[in-house]
């Protein structure tokens, strides 16, 4: 505590709602994974099983269109410990007896606990832009790229803390211990957040919830195509095609998903120095366009692959590795261009518009994962996650340049 009170307060704030957001990942990984492990072994199938996640991606989507609202008029510490809150409020609803887990009761916690995790990320990533001038880019770039890389290799540690509560406490056990550590987490923000961060000078009206910026449009666009494409056939194709055609039991399957996700998180985290930050170069609309391009091409050739005389194992598992990493620098770089792009007084609004888009893109995502699969198969989906790749490069074109390097 001493040497955290001789810090400077605006790196105090960083650590505080880092590390609120990284307690809340872990909870949100671990939540996830016990569900469909708990779920599984009560004889659901991997359809039913991604059903009972789909209201935690509907009000995802409207939470993040919200959300912005209320962080700017609210603040965003409140809206940041409302979410802790309302996660405890969704852990709790699964520690109810074994006959009370219907699939709408599971449902209506996974709700809960989607308007929790975006409540939660647009406080954070929104906080960040306050949190650093606005003439220090470079390191506005570097604190967004470790916020986001560190939360998505938490997640993957979440898939094995999930696993590992459930074996060793059981669903019930585990699901309440969660909630009574990240019930202390949530006393602690309450007590040592800044008030009022975020909170906007001039209320806003609740039309303003729709972005009028022409950079923070075109971005959000090519942000639901691009999330679009990863689960498109990642959420429900790629696990039911492990389990049915290689013969993975499922402690495999989740097992390399998580490994999947701490790798992809960690590239994240070095996006700053892979796209130039080293060398003094900032990432603009140019760097968005270039490396969607890039990515394009890639489930497309895995497609190819799958369906020629090579080894499908080695070329959908080790596409998959490139496909991640590739991924991950998009990722990083489109959350530092909304941070950057959005106007510092009621950022959240920027933020929370540009997030809409992004849950919107899973929603969609999700949704043909199952769709797809289901009717043409594994191939179909990576060609359609292809053309939602070109999509998102071609819309980027727009974007504007940014600044030089600080």
């Amino acid at each position: 505590m001493y040497a955290l009170s001789r810090l400077a307060p605006e790196v105090r704030q960083y650590l505080l709602v880092t590390g609120n957001y990284w307690a809340f990942t872990l909870t949100d990984g671990a939540l996830r994974m016990l569900v469909v492990l708990h779920f599984h072994s009560l004889g659901y199938t991997p359809l039913q099983i991604a059903a009972l996640f789909l209201f935690y991606e509907i009000f995802g989507v409207v939470t993040n269109l919200v959300g912005g609202y209320l962080g700017a008029r609210l603040g965003l510490n409140r809206t940041m410990n409302i979410g802790l809150g309302l996660q405890v409020a969704a852990l709790l609803m699964l520690t109810v007896p074994a006959a009370w887990l219907t699939i709408p009761w599971v449902m209506g916690a996974q709700a809960l606990s989607g308007i929790a995790k975006d409540l939660n990320k647009m406080s954070a990533k929104s906080s960040i832009k306050l949190l650093v001038p606005d003439s220090q880019q470079g390191t506005l770039y570097k604190w967004v790229a470790i916020l986001t890389g560190s939360k998505n290799a938490l997640k993957g540690v979440g898939f094995f803390m999930g696993g590992a509560l459930l074996a060793l406490l059981g669903f019930t056990g585990a699901v309440l211990a969660m909630a009574a550590v990240l019930a202390l987490i949530w006393l602690a923000s309450l007590l040592l957040l800044k008030k009022d961060l975020g909170k906007a000078k001039a209320k806003p009206k609740f039309r303003d919830i729709m972005s009028k910026s022409r950079a923070i449009n075109i971005l959000s666009a090519a942000r639901l195509f691009l999330f679009g494409a990863r689960d498109v056939w990642f959420v429900v194709a790629l696990p039911v095609y492990l389990s049915s055609v290689f013969g993975w039991d499922f402690w495999m399957v989740g097992g390399f998903l998580a490994a999947w996700v701490i790798g992809y998180g960690m590239v994240q985290s070095f996006a700053p120095a892979i796209t130039g930050k080293a060398s003094g170069q900032l990432p603009d609309g140019r760097a968005a366009f270039a490396w969607a391009a890039v990515l394009a091409g890639l489930p497309a050739a895995i497609a190819l692959g799958l369906s020629s005389d090579l080894p499908a194992q080695w070329v959908l598992l080790g596409g998959l590795m490139v496909f991640g990493a590739l991924f991950a620098v998009n990722s990083s770089l489109h959350s530092y261009l909304i941070v950057s792009y959005a106007k510092e007084d009621g950022v959240s609004l920027d933020v929370g518009f540009y997030y809409m888009s992004n849950a919107l893109g899973r929603l969609i995502g999700t949704l043909l994962s199952g769709w797809v699969y289901q009717a043409y198969g594994l191939e179909a989906c990576l060609w359609v996650s292809s053309a939602f790749v070109l999509l998102a490069a071609l819309i980027s074109i727009g974007l504007p340049r940014h600044r030089a390097a600080d």
